[in-house]
C-alpha cells in the first residue's frame, strides 16, 4: 500500500478499535450485561475485529453462557488457527460446558476439549496454562478413557522445565489425587521452597486439611504468616484452632 494511503487509513483503523480497557474494567466490575451489549453493538459494525470477538467470548464465559462463548472462540480459531491461546480458551469453555451437562452429553465433548488443549500446548511450547489444563483434565478423566497419572505426569514434567514452582504444584496435585499423600506433601513443600508465594502455602494448607491434619495446617499457616504477614492467615489459624 502506498505510504499516503496508509497514513489516510491508519487513523480510521485506530478509531474503529474496540475500547478494550473499558470492557476489561466492566468485567472487573462484573457489569457483564453492559459489556456484552457494547461489544455486540460494536461487532455489528466491525465484525472482523478479533480483539472484540475475544472480549465478547470472555464476557459470555463470565456469564456461564458456554455455547455463546464457544461460538466466539471458534470464530477466533477460524480466523487464526495458529494462535495457542484461542485453542486454550476454546478448550476451557468446552470443559465448563461438559461440567454443566449430563455425563452422557459430556462424553461427546471430551475429544474436542482434549484436542483443543493439546493443540494449544503444541503451538506454544511455553504455554503454562494449557499444560496445567492437561494435567487437571487427565487426572479427572477416568482411566478407561485415557486419564490417570501416566497421562498427566508428562505435562507436569514440561511445566517443571518452564517453571519449577508450577511443575512442583502440578506434581503435588497429581499425587494428591492419586492417593499418594507422601509424594504430594513432598512436592507442595518443594513449591514453597522454590516460590514461597501465598498460593504455594495455600495448596499445602488445603492438602493438610483434606488429609485431616489440622495441626500441620496450622504450622504451615504460621510459617506463611511469618513470611507474608497477611491477616487472613491469622483468621485461618484461629478457625482451625477453634475446631
Amino acid at each position: 500500500m502506498p505510504r499516503i494511503l496508509f497514513l489516510l487509513f491508519f487513523p480510521i483503523l485506530t478509531i474503529a478499535q474496540v475500547d478494550s480497557k473499558k470492557i476489561q474494567d466492566l468485567l472487573v466490575q462484573e457489569k457483564f450485561i453492559e459489556a456484552e451489549a457494547i461489544l455486540n453493538s460494536y461487532l455489528k459494525q466491525h465484525p472482523n475485529d478479533m480483539e472484540a470477538v475475544e472480549l465478547l467470548g470472555d464476557t459470555y464465559g463470565h456469564q456461564k453462557k458456554w455455547d455463546e462463548a464457544m461460538n466466539s472462540y471458534q470464530t477466533l480459531i477460524e480466523f487464526d488457527g495458529k494462535n495457542a491461546n484461542y485453542h486454550y480458551k476454546f478448550g476451557g469453555v468446552l470443559g465448563m460446558k461438559a461440567l454443566s451437562v449430563s455425563k452422557i452429553r459430556a462424553l461427546t465433548l471430551i475429544n474436542d476439549l482434549e484436542e483443543a488443549f493439546l493443540k494449544a500446548a503444541k503451538l506454544d511450547p511455553k504455554h503454562i496454562d494449557a499444560r496445567w489444563a492437561l494435567v487437571e483434565y487427565y487426572m479427572k478423566l477416568p482411566g478407561f478413557l485415557g486419564g490417570g497419572v501416566s497421562s498427566a505426569l508428562p505435562y507436569a514434567e514440561e511445566l517443571e522445565k518452564l517453571s519449577k514452582v508450577d511443575g512442583y504444584l502440578a506434581k503435588g496435585f497429581i499425587y494428591e489425587n492419586d492417593n499418594e499423600p507422601e509424594l504430594a506433601e513432598k512436592y507442595y513443600k518443594l513449591a514453597i521452597t522454590e516460590g514461597g508465594s501465598l498460593v504455594c502455602y495455600d495448596k499445602l494448607t488445603k492438602f493438610y486439611i483434606a488429609q485431616d491434619k489440622p495441626e500441620k495446617a496450622i504450622i504451615n499457616l504460621k510459617s506463611a504468616y511469618s513470611v507474608h504477614k497477611d491477616p487472613d492467615l491469622l483468621l485461618q489459624i484461629k478457625a482451625l484452632e477453634n475446631q
